[in-house]
């Protein structure tokens, strides 16, 4: 008949066969073909069973290749097929295949006793014709007999459905392949260089998540539609953890390349701009760029330079000038950093900051802030002077010229070499004006915009109505006292405002009136250049009056 019956290799001791009874089958059994062995071999990294071996040799059940002539025994499952005609399916090697599991309740169990009572047998089971043109496989189903083992679909698989499982893959040519090695080495390869591809060619985070997402998404799109369609079981977890390591390492080596190059910058950056400015550039580097490309905005300029410093240059000890001038340049410009300014550059000993330009607070602040740099200057080379002089070296004086205007933002230069810059008006008038500050005899002035927008913090001097080289209209300029709310000379204050009605005398042509303010202030500040200067023009023009056309402004037609 079309029965089979199971033998077992007991691989813990030395793979001796169990089979049936030699009364029942006579030896050799595993030679009948109504014996097949029951044995399967689990996989040797997880214990679990994914293939069928349908033939092998005893050389293989202790774990050595077949050689050619050896005695192959054949599976339970194998010698079933061919009992119902369809031995050609089954694989005719010596190796396992793995085998593409049917559901887990594919094989639906029945129990034995069922077939012995009359009732139930012709109830259940149409007095056998239920089991017509079926393959039967009858074995142990209660837990004690431990006929269960770990598949892929469970960890309990009862024994009887593995064989069904076996016979159903081999019916239907239903076997998986694995990926082959030079395969699987050349995806897990080629997974990395995209994944290092796309961090290193489109450098945005984001988007390089994104795309790496979407690739693995298709990948196991592809592995599953190859599963489908050819059985082929397409290396998975090694490629895909090739791709997204080989992402997520290239995208942290690109984070930290970039954070170092942004460190680099910003140390860069922070020798000319101030900390809160650079952290501006860094962080919206596309406002800042497009400025570049050359905008009109309201800024404050601030030049600052040494008096006099080509006449100390010819005299001083070139090292020790280098010195003195790295020390001047080094404490300027931290209070130009101190109060939120630019250091658009340095020319030779001299100073040109800008506020307004990169990041402004308003017209307002930016002109404040530059002022307050001028105070800040101010005191800082009192000190330096103090202690040079207490060195036995000499002190330097110090020119300051601030004034408030639109000017035009840009990269400006050569195609060899270009600077972001400010140029215009308004930065030409800050120039001259820093000029000027020798021929009044005081060091700092101030443009009339600028002034108007920090009077309210600031006391301020009138010192002149002037015309420079370049312009057409007179503006009045004006040199700092100091800040409104620190410890000033009251007195000085007091007297300033003599001063003032004086200039406001002298500019309506009432010099004899005028000749009296000045003369009264300096009683009191006798060394006042700006006080007697103006003296010896109101006695000068009390007695030879100026033409009509005299205005009070001072025309200058050099720079």
């Amino acid at each position: 008949g079309k029965v089979v019956l199971g033998a077992n290799f007991d691989l813990e001791n030395g793979a001796q066969a169990t089979t049936p009874n030699d009364t029942l089958i006579a030896p050799p059994q595993l030679q009948d073909d109504r014996i097949g062995f029951v044995n399967f071999f689990p996989d040797s990294i997880d214990g679990k069973i994914r293939a069928a071996a349908y033939r092998l040799t005893a050389r293989q059940l202790v774990g050595l290749e077949p050689h050619q002539g050896d005695e192959v025994y054949e599976s339970l499952s194998a010698r079933a097929l061919s009992k119902i005609g369809r031995g050609s399916d089954v694989p005719g090697d010596l190796r396992g295949h793995m085998i593409r599991f049917t559901t887990p309740d594919a094989f639906e169990p029945r129990p034995l006793y069922e077939v012995f009572d009359p009732k139930l047998w012709h109830a259940n089971y149409a007095d056998g014709t239920f089991f017509k043109d079926k393959i039967v496989m009858v074995g142990p189903s209660a837990q004690i007999w431990h006929d269960f083992q770990d598949t892929p679909m469970s960890p309990s698989t009862p024994g009887p459905v593995l064989h069904l499982e076996a016979m159903a893959a081999a019916l239907g040519h239903e076997f998986l392949r694995p990926t082959p090695p030079n395969v699987g080495l050349a995806l897990v390869g080629a997974a990395g260089l995209i994944a290092w591809s796309l961090v290193a060619f489109l450098r945005r985070p984001l988007l390089c998540l994104g795309a790496l997402v979407v690739i693995t998404g298709a990948y196991l799109g592809a592995a599953r539609l190859f599963y489908d369609r050819t059985g082929l079981l397409l290396l998975t977890v090694p490629v895909v953890s090739a791709l997204l390591l080989s992402g997520l390492f290239s995208l942290g080596f690109e984070y930290a390349l970039e954070r170092l190059e942004k460190l680099r910058t910003r140390r860069t950056l922070e020798r000319y701009v101030s900390k809160n400015l650079v952290k501006e550039v860094l962080e919206n580097p596309d406002s800042y760029y497009h400025s570049l490309l050359g905008v009109r905005v309201p800024a404050t300029m601030l030049f600052s330079d040494i008096i006099g410093f080509t006449t100390i240059a010819e005299k001083a000890d070139p090292e020790e000038l280098v010195r003195v001038l790295n020390e001047y340049l080094t404490k300027m410009t931290a209070v130009v950093f101190e109060n939120g300014g630019t250091l658009d550059k340095f020319i030779g000993d001299a100073i040109m900051a800008v506020w307004g330009n990169v990041h402004s607070l308003g017209m307002t602040e930016d002109a404040k802030n530059a002022v307050r740099t001028a105070l800040g200057m101010r005191s800082a080379l009192q000190k330096l002077n103090e202690n040079w002089r207490a060195q036995g070296r000499m002190g330097i004086g110090m020119g300051i010229g601030i004034n408030q205007g639109d000017v035009i933002v840009g990269n400006i230069g050569s195609q060899e070499r270009m600077d972001p810059t400010v140029i215009g008006d308004a930065v030409n008038l800050a120039s001259r004006l820093e000029a000027l500050t020798r021929t009044y005899g005081v060091d700092i002035l101030i443009g009339s915009t600028a002034t108007e927008l920090v009077r309210d913090e600031f006391h301020l001097r009138s010192v002149a109505r002037v015309q420079v080289k370049g312009k057409t209209k007179p503006v009045d300029v004006f040199t700092l006292v100091g800040a409104r709310n620190e410890d000033g000379d009251p007195e000085f204050l007091k007297w300033l405002e003599s001063y003032e009605e004086g200039l406001e005398k002298f500019r309506a042509r009432d010099f004899t009136r005028g000749k009296i303010l000045f003369s009264r202030f300096l009683e009191f500040y006798p060394d006042d250049l700006l006080a007697k200067m103006y003296l010896e023009r109101s006695l000068e023009y009390e007695q030879a009056p100026p033409d009509e056309a005299w205005d009070a402004v001072e025309v200058f037609k050099k720079k």
